[in-house]
């Protein structure tokens, strides 16, 4: 009898191979605008304060640098990572500058939660046929798991660059704003460590929409121990991002309760649309980034009503 889990692996790589467009319409949609809007960015701090543009575009290289040499990210992925990076440091760039507290930090602690979650039980993984590639994630990857924070927080940035007074916007706008971008940050680290770690330490998961037990490495299954580390992982960058963006408890709240969000929606789409063969793991994985920005921001209108 032929093993269940080689079947479903072999399933898996047909769909994503048949869905391969998916992923470069994600590119598309993120690259061009965020390539766009670092450049503007970059331009309009060098213009006016040099020190930013320095920070941010020296930050960003060695970033990418630093994920391509340790085989976290393909080389095309590495200098995409590096636009997203340059456009998350500008856009939440406010006076008074420090480097330390902009959006590369909890991207930092994002990079550094999945790179070692994906080591953790590699053998396992391997064995199961559902490792993360050796060579490292590929530039599709990085644009579907961290293209809506750097367009949301560049949106943010460029509304206000547009009448030149970045430093006069009210905190009260702004920083309340800088909340869906990290929101959208947490999710996608949530996604990725419940995934890694849960195939390691959750058993046997469960179907999100059914219960019913599958096989690791299934589209929407989840697991109590998965799920769990996913939701504190989320906790962490939106603790991090909010000490960073200068945010207080309101943004923490907000941003963890987003990337909560979106990580029950990418095992619902997962369960669903992917598993019939409608949408491949980039394209569910830039939507759920997507609804945690969303959710965060219902939350942050309802707050606001009082």
């Amino acid at each position: 009898m032929a093993d269940p889990t080689a079947r479903n692996r072999v399933a898996i790589l047909k769909n994503e191979s048949s869905l391969r467009w998916q992923s470069k319409l994600v590119l598309l949609v993120t690259m061009p605008f965020a390539g766009a809007g670092a450049l503007l960015q970059l331009h309009w701090w060098a213009n006016n304060l040099p020190n930013v543009a320095l920070w941010a575009g020296g930050l960003s290289v060695l970033l990418g640098l630093a994920a391509w040499k340790l085989r976290t990210a393909t080389a095309w992925a590495a200098a995409s990572g590096v636009v997203i990076a340059a456009g998350l440091a500008c856009s939440t760039a406010v006076y008074p500058y420090s480097p330390w507290h902009t959006a590369l930090v909890p991207l930092l602690a994002l990079l550094t939660l999945t790179a070692l979650c994906t080591r953790i039980g590699r053998a396992r993984k391997e064995r199961l046929g559902i490792a993360e590639k050796r060579r490292g994630r590929s530039a599709s990857q990085v644009a579907a798991n961290l293209g809506v924070p750097v367009l949301v927080l560049s949106e943010i940035a460029q509304t206000s660059l547009a009448g030149s007074h970045w430093f006069l916007m009210d905190a009260s706008l702004t920083l309340p704003l800088f909340a869906v971008g990290l929101a959208a940050l947490a999710e996608s680290a949530a996604d990725t460590v419940s995934s890694e770690l849960g195939q390691v330490f959750g058993g046997s998961p469960r179907m999100i929409t059914t219960l019913r037990v599958v096989e690791p490495g299934t589209d929407g299954a989840v697991s109590v121990a998965g799920t769990a580390f996913g939701i504190a992982s989320a906790g962490v960058v939106a603790f991090v991002g909010a000490w960073a963006l200068r945010g207080g408890a309101e943004m923490f709240w907000v941003a963890a309760a987003g990337g909560v969000f979106g990580l029950l929606f990418d095992s619902l789409l997962g369960a669903t649309l992917e598993r019939e063969g409608w949408l491949n793991n980039d394209a569910v994985n830039f939507l759920s980034t997507a609804s945690a920005a969303a959710f965060s921001l219902v939350l942050l209108a309802l707050i606001a009503r009082g």
